[in-house]
């Protein structure tokens, strides 16, 4: 099954729905953040949102590609690609198991202890 993609307008309505501001102010915060980050990339500055990952734009060199069909060499020109990294803390929200509603996956706020099944042994 095809995971949900999330768009402009539903990270609009979550700012609507979670902070209060109108539909119209939402949308247009959310733009405005999109657009400091793509703004930043483009300058060539790194874009680090703490507790979620980094973006930056790495300069590739030229190189020699090969055609696939054919097998002729073909130069692939120099380019500016985007990088995202991910912090350990979205990592490891990612892979937290998910329960079987599909929701998001609580934290855990107790340490497993051998009892219940969480230790070595």
């Amino acid at each position: 099954m095809p995971a949900k993609t999330i768009t402009r307008a539903d990270l609009s309505e979550a700012v609507y729905q979670e902070v209060g501001l109108s539909r119209n102010e939402s949308a247009a915060l959310v733009e405005t953040v999109l657009n400091e980050i793509a703004d930043a990339l483009v300058r060539g500055e790194m874009v680090k949102i703490s507790s979620f990952g980094s973006f930056w734009v790495r300069q590739k060199g030229q190189r020699i590609g090969r055609n696939p069909k054919t097998g002729d060499e073909v130069p692939i020109l120099p380019r500016r690609v985007l990088v995202f990294r991910p912090s350990h803390v979205l990592k490891d929200r990612v892979n937290e198991p998910v329960p079987e509603g599909g929701g998001t996956a609580a934290p855990s706020t107790q340490a497993p202890t051998p009892s219940s099944g969480g230790g070595i042994g």
